[in-house]
């Protein structure tokens, strides 16, 4: 990837003035968000060091290299979505990020949708860990059917002789 490239995080700034600096180590991420970006541009850009270097060193026994590499290699990344931050800002001790990234593996698209910690040590910035976000939880608005109701279906029977067995 040039420089001149656009970023692959999305802010539609170029690769050289947006994450490139923080992947290079010439300026630590100013933010959660941008260690986040920057993150994602060095997986799009196959630079797996700065993957490694940027995890929480409680966290570096987990990182599977070679995993992360084949991932980075075999994937086509389609871009990333900030869906929301808390924290993390350049005061903040702490800082999560909830994020949507894009990528396709053999023609196929996928979402990888994530929750991320980070937490700051001095002026660097560290991704602690990932959560995949819960499930929403699907409510049932509508009125409920009874025993004794009409069935739903339009039979004219009632439901639990119909559709309730």
């Amino acid at each position: 990837m040039t420089t001149a490239t656009a970023c692959p995080c999305g802010t539609k700034k170029n690769f050289s003035e947006c994450c490139e600096p923080h992947i290079s180590g010439k300026t630590p991420a100013p933010t959660a968000e941008a260690l986040m970006r920057a993150r994602y541009s060095a997986y799009a850009t196959g630079k797996i060091d700065f993957i490694e270097k940027t995890h929480a060193p409680e966290s570096r026994a987990d990182f599977d290299r070679k995993a992360s590499e084949k991932w980075a290699k075999d994937s086509q990344w389609r871009g990333l979505h900030v869906i929301a931050t808390k924290g993390g800002g350049p005061g903040d001790a702490t800082g999560i990020v909830s994020f949507i990234a894009g990528f396709a593996q053999n023609g196929q698209d996928y979402e990888h949708h994530e929750i991320a910690t980070f937490r700051k040590e001095g002026a660097t910035w560290f991704f602690v860990d990932g959560k995949s976000p819960k499930a929403e939880t699907v409510v049932n608005t509508g009125p409920d059917v009874g025993r004794n109701d009409p069935c739903h279906c339009g039979s004219n029977k009632k439901f639990k002789k119909c559709h309730g067995k």
